[in-house]
């Protein structure tokens, strides 16, 4: 069972906030189950020559509840997360799937100017 990730970014140059769209895929010939042990399916992090400069989930709470995706072959789902205030810089931007007994992850580069 394959997933593919792929990780886009909105930060249309500005300070105000960065928009993270994780995309997950089933790449694969069968269905897959995602289950998830609280509200958080997916994290992001920021990253500046290897340092953490952000994470999603830092300071959050997140419902302990049960939940699952399912994506039949070929089929995606989306997460998403909003960095506000950011500092400008160029970075690497990192998007990795929490559900239980599956990876996927995706990385791109985010740009923030004055």
């Amino acid at each position: 069972m394959t997933l593919e990730g792929s990780l886009e970014t909105t930060a249309d140059g500005s300070r105000d906030a960065v928009m993270f769209v994780f995309t997950v895929t089933n790449a694969g010939e069968a269905a897959i189950e995602l289950d998830f042990a609280d509200a958080c399916k997916a994290e992001f992090l920021v990253v500046d020559d290897g340092t953490e400069v952000w994470r999603f989930s830092e300071g959050r709470a997140f419902a302990q509840m049960l939940s699952s995706d399912r994506l039949d072959p070929g089929e995606s789902t989306t997460y998403e997360a909003e960095w506000t205030d950011p500092e400008s810089g160029e970075y690497t931007a990192v998007a990795k799937l929490r559900a239980r007994e599956r990876t996927c992850e995706a990385t791109t580069t985010v740009a923030v100017s004055d």
